[in-house]
């Protein structure tokens, strides 16, 4: 508050210092003007009571100048109804022209500026009638116009301000929509994996394995503090992400046991690659469920991750009967379908998820998207952008 009580003062004197030059240039160059005449005309008049007689007329002309911007406020000139406003003004600049003269020529009467014309006032007043009434109309309409384009230019400043802050609420509105839709998503994914492990647990249940059973409780218990701790996340670092995978590829190992090999091969750079929270489990399951489960025989989930031209591969892999019947790239269920959602949200075209059988047995799930390292990419600004844009889409 302090601060602002001795800015204002500040600006103040500033305006007026300012104000005061404009109008001392303005006499200045009228001086010049009068000063060559003179010498012209080989008037003997001193050059200080020129000087005099037109510093005093700019400087009226200055203080009757917040009149003419009052006049300008409370009646402007606008396209619509012009003419009205044109004449009103018309007869106040004759007005202020004889008003400014009336009061210069009682200045140049009291100091005796115009020793030709010390007579009378009226004879001051018309001498100063012929020879200045018109410049004196003149400068009132070119206040009013350097008022008027001022104006002009402030409203034109405010609908700019006015303009940046309704795009910039709409720009938050529409990323605030995007997380939204994002943790929506997400939020889809947490249940889906949890109804399914739980629906193993009362199959290995029905199968009098309490033991399993117990232990699969017990790491879907470690499995849902873990979610719990990236639940506001929307990326978390790969490495981060394969934890978790971890995790519960570790209850699907209970539940097949010894049929059930897992293979990670990711590399230094691609672990520090910021990826979707919950990206890999939907596809992970996904290769359980259709892969594993629907062979008889041990099977093998391999996951890999590399850093390929400024992009991140990920490849989950299973050796099963492959996709079967279904075309190459259908989704299966909720999970593909949401992370497919996620992907086009947060990366627009950038990212893909595909699935396909593999060259020689099973199918592969490859996901591309641009690589960042996790962090960087909250600076930067692009996945924000990048859902805000397609939300506007």
């Amino acid at each position: 508050m302090a601060s602002v009580l001795i800015s204002e003062p500040g600006k103040r004197r500033t305006v007026v210092v300012r104000y005061f030059l404009v109008w001392t240039a303005a006499g200045l160059f009228y001086f010049g003007q009068a000063r060559i005449q003179s010498s012209l005309s080989q008037n003997p008049n001193p050059w200080w009571r020129d000087f005099a007689t037109w510093m005093t007329g700019m400087y009226i002309c200055a203080a009757l100048t917040p009149v003419i911007l009052w006049l300008n406020r409370r009646i402007p000139i606008e396209r619509k109804g012009w003419l009205k406003s044109g004449s009103l003004h018309l007869l106040f600049s004759l007005a202020f022209s004889a008003v400014e003269l009336a009061i210069h020529s009682a200045v140049i009467l009291w100091f005796r500026l115009l020793p030709d014309l010390t007579s009378s006032f009226v004879a001051v007043y018309v001498a100063l009638l012929r020879v200045a009434f018109q410049q004196n109309v003149v400068t009132y309409w070119v206040i009013l116009g350097i008022s008027r384009t001022i104006r002009m230019y402030r409203k034109f400043q405010e609908r700019e301000k006015e303009s940046l802050r309704l795009e910039l609420a709409a720009s938050e509105m529409k990323a605030r929509l995007a997380r939204a839709q994002m943790s929506a998503l997400k939020a889809q994914l947490q249940p889906h994996f949890l109804f399914n492990t739980l629906n193993a647990v009362m199959v290995l249940v029905r199968q009098r394995k309490g033991p399993e059973a117990e232990e699969t409780l017990a790491r879907l218990s470690d499995l849902l503090r873990f979610v719990l701790e990236d639940v506001e996340s929307q990326q978390v670092p790969l490495s981060r992400e394969l934890e978790f995978v971890r995790l519960y590829l570790s209850i699907e190992q209970v539940r097949f046991q010894d049929r059930l090999q897992i293979d990670v091969l990711v590399g230094p750079e691609a672990r520090e690659a910021a990826v979707p929270h919950m990206l890999l489990q939907p596809i992970v399951e996904n290769a359980v469920r259709h892969g594993i489960g629907r062979s008889s025989s041990a099977g093998r989930i391999e996951i890999r991750a590399e850093r390929v031209d400024g992009r991140l591969k990920v490849e989950v892999r299973d050796d099963g009967p492959g996709l079967g019947a279904a075309p190459p790239g259908a989704a299966h269920g909720i999970g593909l379908a949401n992370t497919r959602a996620r992907l086009r949200q947060m990366y627009g075209d950038s990212a893909r998820l595909t699935l396909e059988n593999a060259p020689d047995r099973g199918a592969v799930a490859t996901v591309v998207l641009p690589f960042a390292v996790a962090g960087e990419e909250a600076a930067t600004g692009s996945i924000a952008e990048h859902a805000a844009d397609n939300v506007a889409g």
